[in-house]
């Protein structure tokens, strides 16, 4: 079945109705462990997938004609296991997990690098092995009924004080494997929902960035995380939360996250 055998060569569309944008997408994954193949709108990459299975497909979102979101919705429905990644100009929470909703393995916002570009590539073939659902692992134990999170990324839940804690959801880390250093804000830092607020880096120094699910306030950053960076893999949900948020627009940025129950 060609849904379920995985050849070693990551076979990749890039979407984009600027020719210039392909070529320096494809130019930069192109390699003897990725082939790369072009298409200039949303209908050419639909019938391009008709004739080749693609592993992965890169696709901005807004695109003439058939957008990006509809590539991937018409892509899931025919190889749900395809991994799609979104590129936007438009970081909002609102389309990331518009799109995460619909199946997406991830979004890239504009501007990007070629690191960021390869990292983010590096994350879907790791995760290729794993499986990618939004249940939590029944090993791993929460302290809250109930999470929001933007799903593989961050997750976040209310606290009594008024105060959000902000960590890293655990099947993140299971596209990397153990990480070797984390970056996170300071206190004071005002960051708004959809933006990088901590980078990960892995035991190859490749680098990762976690996306906020709330605007608002950093008041509080977990300093035992840079002693104990087994704690992202062992208590993702308990001690090893990143940052406590005054947040300024709670209610709004709930609704655009997705629920996750234990």
């Amino acid at each position: 079945m060609g849904d379920e055998t995985m050849p070693d060569k990551l076979k990749i569309l890039v979407v984009d109705d600027e020719l210039p944008v392909c070529k320096s997408i494809a130019s930069v994954l192109e390699n003897r462990n990725s082939s790369v193949e072009t298409a200039l709108s949303g209908e050419e990459a639909l019938k391009r997938d008709l004739k080749q299975r693609y592993d992965l497909i890169i696709t901005d979102l807004m695109m003439p004609g058939i957008s990006g979101l509809e590539v991937l919705a018409a892509i899931k429905k025919r190889r749900p296991r395809t991994a799609v990644i979104m590129i936007t100009g438009f970081p909002t929470i609102k389309t990331a997990v518009e799109s995460i909703k619909a199946g997406a393995f991830d979004y890239l916002p504009k501007p990007f690098t070629p690191q960021d570009l390869r990292n983010i590539v590096q994350r879907v073939k790791a995760s290729r092995k794993t499986d990618r659902t939004f249940e939590i692992d029944p090993k791993i134990k929460t302290h809250q009924p109930q999470l929001y999170c933007i799903p593989d990324n961050s997750w976040v839940q209310v606290d009594r004080d008024g105060l959000v804690t902000v960590g890293i959801h655990h099947k993140f880390l299971k596209g990397l494997g153990p990480a070797s250093a984390i970056e996170l804000p300071e206190v004071g830092d005002k960051i708004i929902q959809g933006e990088a607020y901590a980078v990960i880096r892995d035991t190859k120094k490749h680098s990762h960035r976690l996306w906020m699910p709330v605007s608002g306030q950093i008041v509080s950053v977990n300093k035992e995380i840079k002693n104990d960076m087994s704690l992202l893999e062992r208590e993702p949900y308990g001690r090893g939360w990143l940052v406590k948020v005054s947040p300024t627009q709670l209610e709004d940025d709930l609704n655009s996250l997705l629920v996750l129950n234990p």
